[in-house]
């Protein structure tokens, strides 16, 4: 089978899953970090894959998220002749339900182990406390995870209470000083899409603890899953720890 995939996450996950299967990926897609010597061809990003290119590969599936990918490049997918699955991931059960859909489902794999550590390493995940936090993605303007987000859902599963969840946007614009002003307990500053950094985001919010988190573990459904409640809970408690807390 040869396949196209249009969403980071998914790249690594079929990747990992069943090596040789990837034609064509994203410029996003870094992981595995070999895959342009795996034989995957660079078709452009996730907002604006070149479609000639990759109707060129003559994919047997598409692999895309309807957040990741627009409708009218999937549309054009389609209309090239493309098989085209698109995934819809919310919170962390449908990511496993959609994980299932893609690698066992669309593409006949055999579950791999990493999705069963995934599971039950997120089982087993205990509460950090009961803390209240904001997650800026973005900066100039100031942007924050809203409501119905896979990062949110992963958060809460760690005791991190979203200020911004019940936010009528998913991905609302804050103004600084109100995000200044919150009351919460942390901010949580990821390192994408916005590449926040210790020198680049926690300076914005003086005195408020700052926790740099890996954004592959936040926000990506994939192998990386397995490790994700160890590696937020450690950079969660760094950030308390180092402010006294």
């Amino acid at each position: 089978m040869r396949v196209v995939s249009l969403v980071p996450s998914l790249t690594e996950a079929v990747a990992v899953s069943a090596p040789g299967l990837l034609v064509g990926v994203t410029d996003w897609c870094t992981r595995p970090a070999d895959l342009g010597e795996r034989g995957a061809v660079r078709i452009g990003g996730t907002k604006n894959p070149d479609v000639e290119r990759i109707t060129a590969l003559r994919p047997d599936l598409v692999i895309a998220n309807e957040e990741e990918n627009r409708v009218p490049d999937l549309e054009a997918l389609r209309a090239a002749g493309a098989e085209v699955l698109v995934t819809e991931v919310r919170d962390l059960p449908q990511a496993l339900t959609e994980l299932d859909r893609v690698l066992m489902g669309a593409l006949g794999l055999k579950r791999p182990k990493w999705l069963d550590d995934a599971e039950a390493a997120w089982a087993a995940v205990e509460p950090l406390g009961s803390l209240t936090a904001f997650v800026p993605i973005w900066r100039r303007p100031w942007m924050v995870l809203g409501r119905d987000t896979f990062a949110g859902d992963l958060l809460a599963r760690l005791g991190i209470r979203n200020a911004y969840a019940e936010h009528s946007e998913r991905y609302p614009k804050v103004p600084l000083a109100e995000l200044a002003a919150s009351g919460c307990d942390l901010v949580v500053l990821p390192d994408e899409p916005y590449a926040f950094s210790a020198g680049d985001g926690p300076e914005a919010f003086p005195g408020l603890p700052a926790a740099l988190v890996s954004g592959r573990h936040l926000t990506w459904y994939g192998p990386s899953l397995a490790e994700a409640p160890a590696v937020l809970g450690a950079a969660i408690k760094r950030s308390w720890a180092a402010a006294g807390r």
